[in-house]
């Protein structure tokens, strides 16, 4: 039997995983952590009887290929999502709301009741979307977002309303930094990949039990060997490499970072590349509102208003969405603050914002590399390391942002790559 020995249980590595197996391999998977998850996990931490997680995150419905993986190990999406057509209006109504209709209708809809859009915004926005559909959702390489956005005469509401919260959740990145050409990519596929594509899916669990225990469990009853908490050195990966032929294969599912440490000695020019890629954090801000009376915020996820003194794009009410009553989750993309100054200012935007008065912090996580910096032109590396060593992750080469569809991608194609080297 064929043995693949992967580094990594992430997204990535646990979707590459499942593949092997399908395709007959016999998996050997090791995670430095006693949780697999990676940079997508739960947290030791718990309110209200359940984990917190690393993150707030956030799918939709364009990410195909990890709502199949899901469905692969036995879950059920429909489930375990909350399904939210977009939605991204703040607490005082103003901004974007699409209905889940097909397009163009639902664009139609959304423009017609976005409040706080005069006709000029609700022009430049049609225009502009109808520029990018003639050019097949395709660009100047070079262009960042806000060049993508100015060539296309967006007006500025249109652009803090709606385009800087779409391209800070989905790149991670700064308008003025972030590659316009992954953006369109994501448009497209959200916009052009169905009924329900462009909807917001918000997970009504902790991210471990959104995939990651289910997919070890999985494995498990199917012949895998997984070994949490076991940290693989440099040597042994060289070792497993020299041993590795027709039959073996060794995969670096870990960040970067780690991809770099582990493959210095064996592909140095591949380890620099994974080196010196730049990463963006992320900040969640778990508060507890004790006002009398709350019952929760007006919907499961609204926008906020974001600037330097109020850094929050986000905020989600874990009451609606996991039965955690009173605990809020804001989101700082691409955040940039020391983490005792990021909660001071999140919670006062928080009750400014929302109109809350008796508001308790109870945890702040920041992923410090918590994304790839997406840049235009970025030179992401190769899945090929060497012979008989490869990689797969969101930072790998590919179409698709720091994302967890781009891990989940990143984890299957490895796959299909080794087999067909493989059966030469």
């Amino acid at each position: 039997m064929k043995q693949l020995t992967i580094v990594g249980a992430g997204w990535a590595g646990l979707a590459a995983a499942v593949a092997a197996t399908q395709a007959g391999w016999h998996v050997q998977l090791f995670e430095a952590s006693n949780i697999a998850g990676g940079r997508a996990r739960s947290l030791q931490q718990s309110f209200a009887g359940k984990p917190l997680d690393n993150g707030q995150h956030v799918l939709i419905g364009a990410y195909s290929n990890t709502l199949a993986l899901m469905r692969t190990v036995g879950l059920k999406p429909d489930e375990l999502l909350k399904r939210i057509p977009l939605d991204l209006r703040f607490a005082d109504g103003q901004g974007l709301s699409l209905p889940n209709w097909p397009l163009p209708l639902n664009m139609l809809a959304g423009l017609s009741r976005a409040q706080g859009w005069n006709l000029k915004d609700k022009a430049s926005l049609m225009q502009a979307a109808w520029g990018w559909h003639r050019a097949r959702f395709e660009c100047d390489l070079t262009w960042t977002v806000e060049q993508l956005c100015n060539a296309s005469r967006l007006s500025p509401r249109v652009m803090t309303q709606l385009i800087e919260p779409l391209c800070l959740s989905a790149l991670n990145t700064p308008l003025n930094h972030a590659s316009a050409k992954v953006f369109l990519r994501v448009l497209h596929d959200a916009l052009l990949g169905g009924l329900g594509s462009s909807d917001l899916l918000v997970p009504r669990v902790d991210l471990g039990e959104l995939l990651p225990n289910v997919c070890v469990e999985w494995l498990r009853t199917r012949g895998a060997d997984i070994h949490l908490g076991t940290r693989v050195s440099a040597t042994q990966v060289s070792a497993l490499q020299h041993a590795a032929s027709a039959d073996s294969a060794v995969l670096l599912a870990c960040p970067p970072w780690e991809a770099a440490r582990l493959a210095a000695d064996i592909a140095p020019k591949w380890a620099l590349s994974c080196a010196e890629l730049t990463h963006k954090a992320i900040a969640t801000v778990y508060l507890h509102c004790k006002d009398v009376g709350f019952n929760g915020l007006a919907r499961p996820m609204m926008a906020l208003h974001s600037h330097a003194q109020a850094p929050a794009q986000f905020v989600f009410d874990k009451g609606a969405l996991s039965e955690q009553h009173g605990l809020l989750a804001a989101v700082v993309s691409a955040c940039t603050t020391e983490r005792d100054d990021v909660t001071e200012l999140v919670h006062e935007q928080a009750c400014k914002q929302l109109g809350l008065v008796n508001v308790e912090v109870v945890q702040t996580v920041v992923e410090k590399r918590a994304t790839l910096a997406c840049i235009p032109m970025l030179d992401r590396p190769e899945p090929f390391v060497a012979q008989g060593l490869w990689a797969c992750g969101d930072f790998i080469c590919g179409p698709y942002p720091s994302t967890l569809e781009g891990a989940v991608r990143s984890g299957q194609q490895v796959v299909t790559q080794i087999s067909q080297v493989t059966h030469r």
